[in-house]
């Protein structure tokens, strides 16, 4: 399963938009899974390879494992010296 944690943010034609989640909704699939495929063809028709990092299923984010850590420390409180 690929880790989907980035974001890409692109500024389109709101008619445009509205065709493409229409399009998109007909076909049920959702905008994100049709632009992901739009990439990875791009990148195959221009002979770029990747690296897919892959996820453990039930396995910890790096980030949500930091966010987990951060609140344990915060409950504890100011550590005495």
């Amino acid at each position: 399963m690929e880790s989907k944690t980035a974001r890409l943010t692109i500024l389109v034609d709101p008619a445009k938009k509205r065709a493409f989640e229409r399009l998109c909704a007909a076909q049920d699939l959702t905008p994100s899974q049709v632009v992901r495929q739009l990439i990875r063809e791009y990148l195959a028709a221009h002979g770029v390879t990747w690296q897919t990092r892959t996820v453990v299923p039930g396995a910890a984010a790096p980030a949500a494992r930091a966010k987990a850590r951060a609140r344990r420390v915060a409950a504890r409180g100011p550590r005495r010296r």
